[in-house]
């Protein structure tokens, strides 16, 4: 087993405890870089599940042949609107972390119900259309964090679900620019 220590920012030390014990061939530095990255995933669960899907919202399909591919569906449709960031920030030169999924999903959304494409030559103008949409916002200032503080979940009552929303949105963080992180190496001491 091998332990690496690491503060982000500055913050708390984490801990990753891994079975990839040749350092020259998984270099610490690189093993906390992906570690931390890769909540990414986490925001793309987030995206299908609560902007794509719809929050609260289940699979409409009974039987499970239906529901795989109902599922399919989703992850093709999110494929397909992450290609579209994708191409956003390459021909403008930015992070795809800072085009805006719900916008694009969006303007695809009233994009689609509008017209319908059934040649090459018209997907290709319906998307550069979507593309000149979502450029105009690309950049649009502050914006959230991508990451919260650890806190303790309450569990959910039926007798407290108006308060407990308004505890939420008071506990919500203000909007600002998040900077690179920082990875710090700490030394580790295994017992």
């Amino acid at each position: 087993m091998r332990v690496v220590e690491y503060r982000v920012d500055g913050g708390e030390v984490v801990r990753l405890l891994t079975d990839l014990l040749d350092p020259d061939a998984y270099p610490a530095t690189e093993l906390a870089r992906l570690y931390h990255a890769r909540w990414e995933a986490e925001s793309a669960f987030r995206q299908i599940k609560t902007f794509q899907r719809g929050p609260a919202e289940v699979l409409r399909s009974g039987d499970p042949d239906l529901v795989r591919q109902e599922v399919w569906a989703h992850l093709v449709v999110h494929h397909c609107l992450t290609r579209v960031i994708m191409s956003l920030a390459d021909d403008n030169g930015i992070d795809p972390d800072r085009v805006s999924f719900v916008k694009v999903l969006k303007h695809t959304r009233r994009s689609v119900v509008r017209q319908c494409a059934d040649t090459p030559k018209k997907i290709k103008k319906f998307l550069a259309v979507l593309a000149a949409k979502v450029r105009r916002k690309l950049d649009n200032g502050a914006r959230r964090l991508r990451e919260a503080d650890r806190r303790l979940k309450r569990p959910d009552s039926k007798y407290s679900s108006k308060l407990s929303y308004r505890i939420n949105t008071r506990d919500r963080q203000p909007t600002r620019r998040v900077a690179p992180k920082v990875i710090t190496l700490q030394p580790a001491i295994v017992h």
